[in-house]
């Protein structure tokens, strides 16, 4: 005798709703995600800047040596202009200036016109000899470019005058 077979039931499972419960899930997250941008996976450090407060020394009245760049309005060329304070250094300095033949140097030049760095090195140098003492001040025009206190900065570090004041202007209606 052969067996009765039971006849199958279809099953139907409908999809529609399980497709939209994920697709509501999928962009609920997608929404409420935070994404790191590249710079913060890269940047792992800080950095911390130096608390500073507004410095209001004045220049020495002796013991200074001012390198003055500035733009000469009859040839229109930048030059470095180094003078001394005191009538001693001056002397000393236009003493030493003529023995290392800087053109246009005399015994009583308290100027010097620079417009070559070798030149403002060894000028740099001779005042330290003259006054080991001295503090060093930069003034220069708003108008010259960077490169010129680079330079001036570069020659003075060469010759060990590290320390020095850069003279500006103070702002008003502040």
């Amino acid at each position: 005798m052969s067996k009765i077979k039971k006849k199958r039931v279809g099953f139907v499972l409908d999809m529609t709703p399980l497709v939209d419960i994920t697709f509501l899930l999928l962009t609920f997250f997608m929404f409420t995600a935070k994404f790191r941008s590249e710079a913060e996976n890269q940047q792992k450090f800080t950095i911390k800047r130096p608390q500073t407060t507004q410095d209001t020394a004045k220049l020495p009245e002796k013991d200074l040596v001012m390198i003055k760049v500035g733009i000469d309005s009859v040839e229109n060329d930048t030059a470095f202009y180094l003078s001394m304070a005191g009538e001693q250094d001056i002397a000393k300095l236009a003493e030493a200036m003529v023995d290392l033949q800087f053109p246009g140097a005399t015994e009583k030049t308290a100027l010097f016109k620079i417009t070559d760095s070798t030149w403002l090195g060894k000028a740099v140098e001779q005042a330290r000899i003259v006054n080991p003492r001295a503090q060093f001040a930069v003034d220069a025009d708003r108008r010259i470019k960077y490169r010129w206190i680079e330079t001036a900065m570069n020659e003075m570090r060469k010759k060990r005058a590290t320390t020095f004041n850069f003279v500006t202007d103070k702002k008003t209606g502040m």
